[in-house]
């Protein structure tokens, strides 16, 4: 049987599907993130973190090296011009256009669950 929502309820009824989406595809993006990321001491692995509002949601590192790890630029000049990273540059980059797909299916999941 279909749900049945009045008019004046279907702004609540989406937004809370909405939040959970953002906020279900954040922590995705951190986790994937986190799996990537080079390890030698750890440090940059454990500096992800996720900040998530009702509508908006962000992944981010504050350690000094997580721009040359991760992009490739901004290098150390003890870098000698060579980023010292294993998964391609800009890889939060391209997770997150990995995630576009994975967010619509997730999407239709929190749908069809409500």
């Amino acid at each position: 049987m279909a749900r049945q929502i009045r008019i004046d309820q279907i702004s609540g009824f989406m937004g809370g599907q909405i939040k959970e989406l953002v906020k279900v595809t954040t922590l995705e993006w951190e986790g994937r993130v986190k799996a990537q990321t080079p390890v030698v001491t750890g440090r940059l692995r454990l500096a992800w973190k996720s900040k998530i509002e009702p509508f908006t949601g962000e992944v981010t590192n504050n350690v000094e090296y997580a721009e040359p790890v991760c992009f490739g630029s901004n290098l150390p000049a003890s870098w000698q011009g060579k980023a010292k990273s294993s998964p391609p540059p800009g890889f939060p980059v391209l997770i997150g256009k990995e995630l576009e797909s994975w967010a619509q299916a997730e999407y239709r999941r929190i749908v069809a669950r409500d």
